[in-house]
Order: structure tokens, then sequence, then C-alpha cells
């Protein structure tokens, strides 16, 4: 027997979501702002990103009333993309994407809501079958399937490493070969250099994983804190005999390592 998730949600906030859905169709009208009318799905994607990187960070620093702004930020590029795809050639808008992803989850937690699966599963269990699951529904024939390119190289290097673990293979096995610089025929010194720079990173992300720690989230904690003793040693006086000379926005640093342009 299938149990089915009850009917009234505990939240109220369906109205208030709903009047957003209506603001945003107020801007979009051709009475509207012109902005909003003219963006399409492709002209919001680095808004969609930006806004997901600030919710993490506003986690990351426990900064709550930030993570309220910023996870409407993110609930506004949603109805953004709900009012554009309303009017698209093959339609579809924010009740059909709700209802889409909450057949999802009841699809996916069987142990939750049918009677045909065992009801202790632990967490990595439930993520496992999770898994199992999503490839049956997307036919996918390889762990690797669905993971998108464009995902950000350390992110996107985790996640094929957690993958792969879930789908059964030995990932020190495979990264093994990696660790070390390649001494193919013909390769230049600064090949060499190049592949040892990504055999030590390879390695620090087989090592988070294998620690169930978020290599982006610690990079991000580190980074933090690199930021933090940067800006101190900004406010410090400059030593005696010392001169700060001026850069120009496009001058190189003096010192340092030049690959960084920004």
């Amino acid at each position: 027997m299938t149990v089915q998730p009850s009917a009234e949600p505990e939240s109220k906030a369906g109205g208030q979501v709903y009047r957003l859905v209506g603001v945003m169709d107020q801007l979009r009208a051709p009475d509207g702002c012109p902005w909003d009318g003219e963006q399409d799905h492709a002209s919001l994607i680095q808004y969609l990103l930006e806004e997901a990187y600030e919710v993490a960070d506003a986690i990351e620093t426990s900064d709550r009333a930030a993570l309220r702004e910023e996870l409407g930020d993110v609930l506004l590029q949603v109805v953004f993309h709900a009012a554009i795809a309303k009017a698209a050639a093959e339609p579809f808008d924010l009740d059909d994407i709700a209802s889409d992803v909450a057949d999802k989850l009841i699809r996916r937690h069987p142990h939750v809501f049918t009677d045909d699966a065992a009801p202790h599963l632990t967490a990595e269990q439930s993520y496992a079958r999770w898994d199992r699951i999503k490839a049956r529904e997307k036919a996918r024939t390889s762990v690797l399937d669905g993971i998108p390119n464009t995902q950000g190289a350390l992110a996107r290097t985790q996640k094929v490493i957690g993958r792969a673990k879930r789908g059964g293979f030995d990932i020190h096995a495979l990264t093994g070969p990696l660790l070390t610089p390649s001494q193919e025929a013909g390769g230049s010194q600064a090949d060499e250099v190049r592949d040892g720079i990504g055999g030590k990173l390879l390695a620090a992300i087989v090592e988070a994983e294998d620690l169930g720690i978020e290599a982006e989230g610690a990079l991000r904690a580190t980074m933090r804190r690199l930021e933090s003793a940067i800006r101190t040693e900004e406010g410090r006086p400059e030593p005696p005999g010392r001169e700060s000379t001026p850069q120009s926005p496009g001058q190189a640093p003096a010192r340092g390592n030049h690959t960084t342009r920004r």
C-alpha cells in the first residue's frame, strides 16, 4: 500500500510564494520592467550561480539574516525561470516544477512512501538506493552520467570520486597512477609540473572524500582565514624605511606569481 504525503503542508508559505509569482508576472508584462522582460534562461545563469554561492557563504558564516535573504534570491531565480518557461513553445510553470520534484522525492524514497522496502535503511544505504533508482529512471549506463561538465573542477572531481566509490570502484587503485607526473615521451618540463600539481590536488580530494569532508567547503574555510590575514596585514602601518608604491589598475604585482589577472 502506498503511503501518501499529507495534503496540508505544515508551512503556510504557499500564499506568499504565489504572491511572488504574481509580482514576477507583472514585472515581465508588456507594461512592466524592460530589463526583466528581456531576460531568458541563458542570461540568468550567472545570477543563479552567484545566488547559490551567496547561500553557501551565509551558511558557512552562520549568518541567519543573510541566509534568509539569499534563499529568497535563489527562490526568485526559480520563479524567474518558471515565468520565462511559461511563455515558451513547450510551456511549464512553477506548479509543474513543484509537482515534478514532489513526485521524484516520493519515487526515490520508497522506504518512506511505500511498504515494499526495508524500513530501517541507514543514511548511506538510502543515498545508494537513490542513485540506483535515479540511474534506472534515466537509463544511465555509467556512474558518471549526469555530472555537469560546467561544474567547478574541485567539486566535479569530488563528485566523480564519490560516484565511482558508490558504484563499487576501487578509487585508490584508479587514481594511484595519476598521482605522479607523467613520463610520456616528448612531454615538456611544464607538462610534468602541471601533472604533478594535478596529482597533488587529486590526492587531496580523494582524502577529503575518504574522510567525508566537502573539499570545496574546506578550501573556502581556509580561504576565509587567508583573506582575514590579508586584511589584517593591510591594516598594519608600513615598517620604517619602506614606502608603498601605488600601482595602476593594469600593473602587475611587483613580486609573486603573475598568472593571476584579477
